[in-house]
């Protein structure tokens, strides 16, 4: 269909959205020969190809699983050991910890699980998972592991579709946002947001890794088991 357009006149390399054309950024895709690429036509940068070869290796590594009901954050720069620390969360031990790993097995979680986060270090940071709920993406947990950092949220809400946020050095920045669902019409992208958009289309999961310039290997720090399950303590960590 894209080259239809093109055939019937289309110009696929005119600059559409933050200096990016169609055929430009097609360059950074799966079909990167769909287009004959004209003369002077400046291609991919080498950070935006660096970018697109990432993009590859992660959506690879992560795999196309279900993240529904999925809480995460993901966070730069700040290791588990760290972000355990600034949430003032404890080991879950003992008996704790095997009634939940059958919690786990089972699918079926209690309210006493809705306070336990996995915690896991990746390159580029670590991730705060809890593929039961919405806790890692809670402004009291996001303002308080983005303390000089910053830190990207995401709830995989079966209901209403993937809701992201983002935290910065304490402070939400902003909320409500789609990841891996494209560009909203009445933002002002950057050129590094369109390329984000593109590349992890369809993936939230992969998009807020991403974002936060995490580089995990595999899925384990998303879905489990984390290197270590943590108890937060109780608060309104919608408020707090």
């Amino acid at each position: 269909m894209a080259r239809d357009l093109a055939a019937a006149g289309a110009d696929p390399w005119k600059p559409l959205v933050a200096g990016w054309s169609p055929g430009r950024l097609n360059l950074a895709g799966p079909t990167p020969d769909l287009f004959v690429v004209p003369e002077g036509q400046p291609g991919l940068s080498d950070s935006e190809r660096a970018a697109a070869q990432e993009a590859k290796r992660l959506l690879a590594a992560l795999g196309d699983r279900s993240c529904l009901g999925l809480g995460l954050a993901c966070v730069a720069g700040v290791d588990a050991t760290e972000a355990i620390r600034r949430l003032e969360a404890e080991p879950v031990e003992g008996s704790r910890l095997d009634a939940l790993q059958e919690a786990v097995t089972a699918g079926y979680y209690g309210d006493e699980d809705m306070q336990i986060v996995g915690v896991t270090t990746v390159p580029g940071g670590c991730i705060v998972t809890q593929p039961w709920g919405y806790a890692p993406d809670t402004p009291g947990v996001q303002k308080r592991l983005s303390v000089g950092t910053v830190c990207y949220g995401l709830y995989a809400n079966a209901k209403s579709g993937n809701q992201g946020s983002i935290a910065r050095n304490g402070v939400i920045e902003d909320s409500d946002l789609h990841p891996g669902g494209g560009l909203d019409p009445e933002d002002t992208p950057t050129p590094e947001e369109v390329l984000r958009s593109y590349l992890y289309q369809h993936n939230a999961v992969a998009y807020a890794c991403a974002w936060a310039g995490l580089r995990p290997a595999d899925a384990r720090a998303v879905f489990g088991p984390p290197d270590i399950w943590v108890d937060l303590p109780q608060r309104d960590y919608w408020k707090d």
